[in-house]
């Protein structure tokens, strides 16, 4: 007897857990992307890498767990939805609200936020890293610290340096970020704006009475005095090489 009922529950999971897994509503889903107009739609799990659903009406949408990886909902109202462990990986959100959203463990890397309204939105472990115009109120600034070295790490200078911006903006007596700005520039040979950078955090280390960061940025500072007798063609300084023969000052400043 235990056979056939053990042989009909694995044939009842068959069906159920596919059922389960691709939530979406086929025919809002196609609503969607013949109108772009879907609102309270059901969507949850549903595949729209790549869409386009610029300006689309996708007010309280449960959009959980969706694939929305590079679609262009640039305009678009996603008031009140449910976005939970949804990936933007590299969505255009330009301009869009996102009010009340859920956006709880959803992959915004490298998406595009500018102008971005996310009033009253939750983004508890939402992942941010390599974001284009990320809105200063959502972030802490070590978080911002800790993306600008990441993207320095990887020799991306420049966005590395944005985000040092963003994280001194948020806090200006940030020493550690002057410092990693300061070392970025070194990176791009601008040594002008690495001593000026240098020069700050060695007085903000001074009045947080920090020891190790003072004697760190003063390292840094005769390097960057030290006139130059020759030049030695040995390409650009690496970011995370540097950091190491500064000691570990510039990883205390990042969050754990």
């Amino acid at each position: 007897m235990k056979k056939p009922i053990i042989a009909t529950a694995a044939f009842l999971l068959t069906i159920i857990l596919p059922a389960t897994a691709q939530a979406a509503n086929n025919d809002d889903l196609r609503q969607l992307l013949a109108k772009k107009k879907c609102e309270n739609c059901s969507l949850s799990n549903a595949g729209l890498a790549m869409a386009d659903l610029r300006g689309a009406d996708l007010r309280g949408a449960d959009l959980s767990g969706a694939n929305l990886s590079g679609a262009r909902l640039s305009g678009a109202d996603l008031t009140g939805a449910n976005l939970s462990g949804a990936s933007l990986f590299g969505a255009n959100l330009t301009n869009a609200k996102l009010d009340s959203a859920n956006l709880m463990g959803a992959d915004l890397r490298t998406s595009y936020l500018m102008n971005v309204n996310l009033n009253n939105a939750n983004l508890t472990a939402a992942n941010f890293q390599g974001a284009i115009g990320i809105p200063l109120q959502i972030a802490k600034p070590e978080e911002f610290y800790s993306w600008g070295v990441a993207a320095a790490e990887k020799g991306n200078l420049d966005p590395a340096i944005d985000y040092f911006n963003q994280a001194i903006a948020l806090k200006s007596d940030y020493a550690g970020a002057y410092l990693a700005r300061g070392v970025a520039s070194y990176q791009k040979l601008d040594r002008k704006s690495a001593l000026a950078d240098a020069q700050i955090a060695a007085k903000l280390f001074e009045s947080q009475k920090n020891t190790e960061g003072l004697q760190t940025t003063q390292a840094f500072i005769l390097e960057l005095t030290t006139p130059q007798t020759e030049v030695i063609d040995k390409g650009k300084p690496n970011f995370m090489n540097f950091v190491g023969s500064l000691g570990s000052i510039l990883l205390q400043f990042l969050p754990f």
